[in-house]
């Protein structure tokens, strides 16, 4: 192995405590210094103050006092709370430092961050003003320029022809994001200089002042269109101030006070809007955002309606061509655009519409931005992406982590951030540091004077305090010596996160090929596709191959072994080659799973998205903590999950699920994900042991949801009504596949079967009564007309009434199944349906069940009152009764069994209670089973009749039995608060 691959890899063991506290013995010798310091600069300030006139010691805090035992009493109070404190956090919290966790954006922090906050925090400075913070503004001021530096801004006040960047630490990407907004809102338009030259204080300058259009056009300012003065490009504007004071001698004072009466942060943008007739400008972003954006249009009163998302390809990638699309609409609506925002990339496509549109660029860097790093120094667009950072030839030794370079397309938009208008960055995720430490740059400094309360300076690269710019900043010492101590280059950060760039090329290869369709009960699929798949033609056969080949060539082998396997091969034969075309661009691995419904090579594939998100959810639980009695210790290895739901990922999510063989329809498609910031589980194949964790805890619910999905026959539990005619109702489960069908049948008892349960209904007319099968059966095939099966009658307070009971099919009223793909996209809006059967003498109700979850209604002997009675033939073939004045979409999902109970005076579905009705036929047969079931209500050429309906004495209502799931796991619940309130009982122990 080459002596740099030996020194990266130490230098990044170096930057941490290590998995098993390797290094912790160096962190606690630099603790010991900083307080070692903190005694210094205490005892140093005016040590006088701490001796008398007889050069006796003179604390201010005696040994009298610190002996005292109230003194004494209140430290073990501290002490006690600091241990239970440290001992639950070491209790709940998730092991982010260990390779095992591959979950959220999470990471062991670097020590000189963690070290560098701890002592900052000790003194406490506020970076408002210089005055309280003189060197931690400094650092604050070194940071932006650290950070403007790596995206390729220019931070040198010498270059006149470029503007100067500028950058500040923030407390999250949320936050940088919001003030992104702030700044361009800020800055489009400058009506805010237009409205004083037309009413007088810069009356001066309105017939010599100009300026020119994004076309190209030179004009009189003050002769701007609207359309115009929205539409100037982003430097023209920021230059206003500085063309002032050059030709007019304007100074910044009396622009405050031109200012104050137009500008957006006096009058808002509303008054503007209004004052010169324009619509709401637009932010267009990729549909995948993160949820700041539209958080901090409604905050900046941009209205989240104004956030356009632009569809994504397949490899959840924005659509160039769909944005193009947005640009054109907007030139044609005459819709001004504040902003195209890019993730990390994506920003070369320039800023300017040669027909008349200007926009700003952002790049939303918050997780990518630190990537940047690891472009090679003298980078330019074009130039060949190598395998690795360093020569991978010489690399062949034992304990080897390669340190994967970007991919060329990667290196090309991470080249571009230098293009773009401003970037979000946070250094708390892949800059690891603690939070909170996010930060945004701005590619012309002169941006930050439109967040800011003050005059805008005039001179380039001033130095000031920061914390008068933006919204908010936050742990600028941390950032400012984690980045000197580590570096923002290639051979620093670079080589950090090309370490972790090759793990996760690793975890990607395990989830590429971790199964084969012909041996296999389930399937794993990445999101990213495999070469294979992206090429015209392709057949599984060659994706099997592909496959077969990274089993062969990576998983089987070690670091060491592949490395050494390249040695002289050309390019696109080399392992690294293949390994570094595996995952996605910057080391977030999404894949998801799919099972077989039945075990062996042959058997039939699910292809329903909700099992198999109820799949993925399980294994999640699994390897996830979502409760105090969860223990982190015992979670072998721990993911996390997204959902892809058709208003975000569209074509990208049905392009998933075709991939896992899953229906195409308007579900949500839960995924699966691992981050990787870890560069440690590549050696000694502990990937591979992860990988095994996770296969087997797969192997273990596959298990499950195919018990969940058996067909094969099984007892069942009907509802027993009617007096004249009997008819039993189903009571179904969406958990269990052999129990998802709604059933209304007429049937029959055997004579002394009948005679006695009559006997029971006259005597507990109230009372529920059930009929259960006395063996397995098939729903629903078992029911055709005058087929027979063994049953028993129970009830709840009474058990087991009846037994061996003849039960003869007569007539299906309803058969109808409820899997998800036979469920409606949505819970009736204007109405709340229930099947209607029985005899012109004796009627009954049954809640239909058109979407999950739900809530089981049913009532026996109703009475109708109507202005068309029915007949026995209507009544046969079920009609639909729909409550009028029963939203039931704003009812769902009803409560559970006991709320019910506790609200049972007060809940509209009681004994005596009368509601309005409508009666429609319907236009399904009894055996429909699709989506729509409830279409033939609302027409008028279905109506039978109008009316009430008063419910009977026995009434059912059953949330618990439909929603229960049988196979979830039992957990004992503990209120987090609990845990938390150990804390405060510690102090008084």
């Amino acid at each position: 192995m080459s002596k740099r691959t030996n020194k990266s890899h130490q230098s990044v063991s170096s930057y941490f405590i290590g998995p098993q506290a390797e290094n912790l013995g160096d962190f606690r010798d630099n603790i010991e210094s900083i307080l070692n310091e903190l005694q210094k600069a205490r005892n140093n300030y005016f040590p006088e103050d701490a001796v008398t006139d007889s050069r006796e010691p003179k604390l201010f805090i005696t040994d009298n006092t610190r002996n005292s035992q109230t003194f004494q009493a209140c430290k073990k109070r501290v002490s006690n709370a600091v241990t239970k404190a440290a001992h639950l956090l070491g209790k709940h919290s998730l092991p982010f430092w260990s390779p095992r966790y591959q979950a959220h954006m999470c990471m062991d922090m670097s020590m000189p961050a963690l070290l560098e906050y701890f002592m900052t925090m000790i003194y406490n400075p506020n970076n408002v003003a210089i005055e309280t913070s003189p060197l931690t503004t400094v650092a604050e001021i070194e940071v932006g320029e650290q950070l403007c530096k790596m995206f390729g801004y220019n931070i040198d006040i010498a270059k006149i022809d470029q503007p100067v960047g500028w950058g500040h630490i923030t407390c999250g990407g949320t936050v940088a994001n919001l003030e992104s907004i702030c700044s361009k809102s800020q800055i489009l338009p400058p009506f805010d200089i237009q409205g004083p030259q037309l009413n007088g204080l810069l009356h001066f300058v309105a017939d010599s002042f100009h300026i020119t259009t994004c076309v190209g056009e030179n004009k009189l300012f003050v002769e701007l269109s609207s359309w115009e003065l929205l539409n100037l490009k982003p430097k023209d504007v920021l230059d206003i101030p500085d063309r002032l004071a050059k030709e007019y001698g304007i100074s910044p004072k009396f622009m405050e006070k031109v200012l104050l009466e137009y500008s957006i942060q006096q009058t808002g943008k509303d008054v503007l809007e209004r004052e010169f007739d324009v619509k709401p400008p637009q932010y267009f972003l990729s549909t995948t955002r993160h949820y700041s954006w539209p958080k901090g249009a409604a905050i900046a009163g941009i209205a989240a309606q104004n956030v356009i998302g632009v569809p994504i390809d397949h490899g959840a990638r924005l659509r160039v061509d769909k944005l193009e699309e947005l640009l054109n609409q907007s030139l044609v609506n005459k819709q001004a655009v504040y902003a195209v925002v890019a993730i990390i990339g994506s920003t070369e496509e320039g800023c300017v519409d040669p027909r008349g549109l200007s926009f700003l660029v952002h790049a939303d860097a918050a997780w990518g931005g630190y990537f940047a790093s690891m472009l090679p120094t003298e980078y330019q667009p074009g130039d060949g992406a190598k395998l690795t950072l360093g020569d991978a030839d010489a690399r062949v030794g034992e304990g080897v982590v390669p340190d994967s370079a970007l991919r060329k397309e990667t290196q090309e938009d991470l080249f571009a951030l230098r293009f773009a208008d401003s970037i979000t960055v946070d250094p708390h995720k892949a800059g690891y540091m603690p939070y909170p430490a996010g930060g945004l740059c701005y590619q012309d400094e002169r941006i930050r004077y439109l967040v800011t309360w003050t005059s805008p300076y005039l001179s380039r690269g001033a130095v000031t305090s920061v914390g008068i710019y933006g919204v908010e900043a936050a742990a600028a010492m941390s950032t400012w010596l984690s980045n000197k101590c580590i570096g923002m280059g290639p051979d620093s950060y670079g080589a950090l996160l090309g370490e972790v760039t090759f793990t996760c090329s690793r975890f990607a290869a395990e989830s590429a090929a971790m199964t084969a369709l012909d041996k296999d009960n389930f399937r794993v699929v990445p999101l990213n596709m495999l070469s294979s798949e992206l090429k015209p033609g392709t057949t599984t056969a060659k994706v099997e191959e592909e496959k077969q080949r990274i089993r062969d060539t990576i998983l089987s082998q070690s670091n060491t072994q592949i490395v050494a396997s390249d040695v002289g091969k050309p390019e696109d034969e080399k392992t690294l080659t293949l390994l570094r075309a595996l995952g996605s661009d910057l080391n977030i691995n999404a894949f998801a799973l799919n099972f077989r419904l039945t075990p062996g090579k042959d058997g039939v594939w699910n292809t329903d998205v909700e099992e198999a998100n109820y799949f993925m959810r399980r294994v999640v639980e699994r390897l996830s903590v979502d409760s105090p009695e969860d223990d982190p210790s015992t979670i072998p290895f721990v993911l996390t999950s997204t959902e892809f739901g058709k208003a975000l990922y569209d074509e990208c999510a049905s392009n998933f699920k075709h991939r896992l063989g899953l229906r195409k329809d308007d579900l949500d498609l839960m995924v699966l994900r691992n981050v990787v910031m870890n560069p440690f589980p590549t050696e000694k194949n502990f990937i591979g042991k992860l990988a095994g964790i996770f296969r087997d805890v797969v192997e273990e619910e596959v298990k499950v949801c195919q018990q969940r999905n058996s067909s094969a026959p099984t007892n069942h539990e009907f509802l027993l009504q009617g007096r004249q005619k009997l008819y039993i109702l189903h009571v179904p489960s969406f958990h269990i596949a052999n129990h998802r069908l709604q059933l209304i049948v007429e049937i029959d008892l055997d004579a002394k079967s009948k005679q006695e349960y009559l006997s029971l209904k006259n005597a507990s007319p109230s009372e529920k009564l059930t009929l259960l099968t006395q063996a397995r059966i098939q729903l629903p095939k078992v029911l055709k007309p005058n087929s027979h099966f063994k049953a028993s009658i129970r009830s709840k307070d009474a058990g087991l009434l009846l037994k061996n009971i003849t039960v003869t099919v007569k007539h299906v009223v309803k058969s109808r199944h409820l899997n998800s793909v036979h469920l409606d996209p949505a819970y009736p809006s204007a109405f709340m349906p229930f099947y209607l059967y029985g005899t012109t003498t004796e009627q009954h109700i049954n809640h239909m069940l058109l979407r999950s979850p739900n809530t089981q209604f049913t009532a026996e002997s109703i009475k109708l009152e109507l202005d068309n009675p029915l007949t026995d033939e209507q009544l046969s073939r079920g009609p639909l009764l729909c409550l009028k004045g029963v939203h039931e979409e704003s009812m769902q999902p009803f409560p559970s069994n006991s709320e019910l109970e506790a609200s049972s005076s007060s809940f509209m579905f009681k004994p005596g209670s009368k509601i309005a009705v409508q009666i429609f036929a319907d236009e399904q047969d009894a055996t429909a089973h699709s989506p729509g079931l409830a279409s033939s209500c609302g027409k008028k050429d279905l109506l039978l009749a109008t009316g009430s309906v008063t419910l009977g004495k026995s009434v059912v209502v059953d949330s618990e039995t439909i929603n229960g799931d049988p196979f979830k796991r039992i957990e004992r619940v503990v209120k987090w608060r609990e845990e938390f309130d150990k804390i405060g009982q510690s102090m008084d122990d």
